[in-house]
């Protein structure tokens, strides 16, 4: 068995796309995964399964959250490696908190080259952009938060073919995937 988590995109936001998060665990034990536990209301699934294609997963995963919730939510699915390759490369100091903020934007299949990646405008005096595997991580200190490139980011392709979640979210959900810190 394989650890995956489900990053799911735009529920809970500002009172729309509501989902709970019980309904959520039941839907994906319904479609035969294991070990299902939810954390945060944001739509993070740690589930197990059978190594099998990430595509087909997702496939499954919103053609049932579609069924079961009556309207479109995409999701970004990510093995264990694949989190823990992420935490081990964010240099420790990068913090999401008063001082700083860091985010990790999760890339959906197909926007993830080279070109998408450059296609990001960033102000280097402010912005730190790192690309690890899949993701793009954003560091800025947040008295510079106004001054940043990023503020264009929204409405771009990339923007819309995204889920993000800041650093403290990712380093839990690790530590949820290790089994570590926290009940499930």
């Amino acid at each position: 068995m394989t650890k995956y988590v489900a990053l799911l995109r735009g529920i809970n936001v500002g009172g729309k796309s509501k989902v709970k998060m019980a309904t959520l665990k039941e839907c994906f034990e319904s479609l035969g995964y294991k070990n299902v536990a939810t954390y945060i209301n944001s739509g993070n699934v740690i589930f197990e399964a059978e190594r099998i294609d990430e595509e087909e997963m997702i496939k499954e995963m919103e053609t049932k959250m579609r069924d079961v919730f009556g309207f479109g939510i995409r999701i970004v699915v990510r093995s264990f490696e694949n989190i823990k390759n992420i935490c081990e490369k964010v240099p420790t100091g990068w913090m999401n908190n008063v001082e700083q903020k860091t985010d990790v934007i999760f890339l959906w299949q197909g926007v993830d080259t080279q070109e998408d990646i450059e296609s990001i405008k960033i102000k280097p005096e402010v912005d730190t952009l790192l690309y690890i595997e899949r993701a793009v991580v954003w560091h800025i200190d947040r008295v510079n938060y106004s001054k940043s490139g990023m503020n264009k980011f929204i409405g771009t392709n990339i923007y819309k073919n995204m889920t993000a979640r800041n650093i403290n979210t990712v380093r839990k959900l690790r530590q949820l995937m290790e089994g570590k810190n926290g009940d499930r």
